[in-house]
């Protein structure tokens, strides 16, 4: 059981990381990004990276509100 959670805490630090990057490119990605009207496909795709960049509620983009 000790095993397990000292494995556990061991790669806690990995995981971290790669959820810290996935928001932070998501975010990037969002930003850079002018409007998700160009596109149907794009707009999907913004919808996905808007949720995985935590831009919801008062964090909306100006074409999300």
């Amino acid at each position: 059981m000790i095993d397990t959670v000292l494995e556990f805490f061991n790669e806690l630090p990995s995981w971290i990381v790669a959820v810290t990057t996935v928001v932070a490119s998501a975010s990037a990605i969002t930003a850079l990004t002018p409007t998700k009207k160009d596109d149907v496909i794009l707009g999907s795709v913004l919808k996905v990276l808007n949720f995985l960049a935590l831009n919801f509620g008062k964090n909306k983009n100006a074409d999300d509100k």
